[in-house]
């Protein structure tokens, strides 16, 4: 039996326990309290009808479902909130132990854990690092924010098992524990419908590192170096070679020395930006693995689902889906990184960032531009007052099936057509894959 199930044991112990949001993680929370552990009682509290019999949960388990499912929080010892739930009060009003499933695999293996958070690229990033390592030979796991609960892993682990895990501000959220090596990518404006502000989301990011132990290592994209923290900070950038790690032109320099030479011509990772997600790769894995291992694992890496992926060449227009795209930065680098780009397909639930900056570059890149749903309209009309000379490139349409349609008109033939929505999907798709996944279905029934 391994050390992460002699810890759960004893922290459930004669406890009353709470599983607050009962989707993936909280399901999985389950498994690991009833197969292992000896609580007081167990309770699911869902905002959505739970179905006993479907999910197989004995008589003695309590549900609280409805609008009233967080009323009752403070009747429970112990609470395992889920990364997509929020709370109605601050848990300082909270009388229970809040906990979550990462907040319990890290009390235990913190020591294992490379943890990767920013506002993009994470998984691009997690899933490079843990496929490099997996591909040498080494004893890894993969968990977070990636799809994968760190309870389905922990039963698994072993005292020099690896574990690359995509951790998104939700899950850093109430942290007091973080990963003894770190990795903080960037930051952009984000789920500014839930925290309010930019300095609130930067807060919740930063329980990645703001509990490292002398010894730990932070690898931080200069722009955002913290101050005053006990760990190693190692920075990163590709726009100023002050940082101790500087990526230009394919080559990743180390305290000013070449270090490794990325194989641009052999990689399946498309666009200059991907080169700064490598060397960050690079950055990680060289204490692991040589470099022959890193580039031989680099070149099989196939890249993400919706994260500037070939979708196909129809008409004679190369289509691309980068949905994953969800602020102005991204839709930015993807017109930057597909070949010959002729049409952006920009717009979603509009959550208040500032598209100045989105604005700004179309001005000056001249390709057709169709603006949908609620922040396309908004970034619409910012063009429409702007002094942006020829607009007859800007469109709008109201949904996406449009869009693909107008696009597939206006698109010239050798041209590349991305989707880059620079907004979230919620409202009009259940997420970004269900998103990314209609436009493929869109684009591949065009004629």
């Amino acid at each position: 039996m391994n050390k992460f199930i002699d810890f759960i044991k004893q922290y459930a112990e004669n406890k009353s326990v709470c599983i607050l949001g009962f989707g993936r993680e909280g399901k999985s929370t389950y498994r690991i309290i009833s197969q292992y552990c000896s609580p007081a009682s167990v309770t699911i509290a869902d905002l959505n009808p739970v179905d006993a019999a479907a999910n197989g949960l004995p008589d003695s388990v309590k549900l609280i479902c409805g609008e009233d499912y967080q009323k009752f929080l403070n009747d429970f010892d112990i609470v395992f909130k889920s990364p997509g739930i929020v709370l109605e009060n601050p848990p300082s009003e909270l009388k229970c132990l809040l906990s979550c499933e990462t907040q319990v695999f890290f009390e235990v293996f913190r020591d294992q854990i490379i943890g990767i958070t920013g506002t993009k690229g994470k998984s691009t990033v997690t899933s490079l690092i843990y496929h490099i390592l997996k591909e040498s030979g080494k004893d890894c796991r993969i968990a977070g924010n990636i799809g994968i609960p760190v309870f389905d892993i922990a039963e698994g682990m072993g005292n020099e098992t690896i574990v690359v895990c995509e951790l998104s501000c939700h899950q850093l959220e109430y942290m007091s524990v973080s990963p003894a090596e770190a990795v903080f990518l960037n930051l952009y404006e984000e789920h500014l419908d839930h925290y309010g502000s930019m300095e609130n989301y930067y807060n919740a990011k930063k329980n990645i590192y703001l509990h490292q132990l002398p010894g730990d290592t932070l690898v931080c994209n200069l722009a955002i170096k913290p101050c005053d923290i006990s760990s190693n900070i190692v920075t990163i950038s590709a726009d100023s070679d002050s940082a101790d790690i500087f990526v230009s032109d394919g080559i990743v320099q180390c305290h000013g020395a070449e270090s490794y030479h990325i194989p641009t011509n052999d990689i399946k990772l498309l666009g200059i930006h991907n080169h700064y997600n490598i060397a960050v790769a690079w950055e990680i894995c060289r204490k692991y693995v040589t470099e022959e291992q890193f580039t031989s694992a680099l070149c099989t890496f196939d890249p993400l689902a919706h994260r500037l992926e070939f979708v196909n060449t129809i008409r004679g227009i190369r289509w691309y889906d980068d949905s994953i795209s969800t602020a102005c930065a991204t839709a930015i680098e993807a017109l930057k990184s597909v070949p010959s780009p002729g049409t952006i397909l920009i717009g979603g639930m509009d959550r208040g960032i500032d598209y100045t900056s989105l604005v700004d570059f179309l001005k000056g890149f001249p390709v057709n531009v169709i603006c949908m749903e609620t922040s396309g309209k908004r970034v619409f009309d910012m063009i429409q007052e702007a002094d942006f000379g020829d607009i007859s490139r800007i469109h709008y349409v109201p949904h996406l099936a449009d869009a693909v349609a107008l696009a597939a008109d206006i698109t010239p033939e050798g041209k590349s057509c991305v989707l880059s929505p620079a907004a979230a999907s919620y409202g009009i798709f259940k997420n970004f894959e269900e998103r990314g996944d209609a436009f493929k279905k869109l684009v591949n029934e065009l004629k």
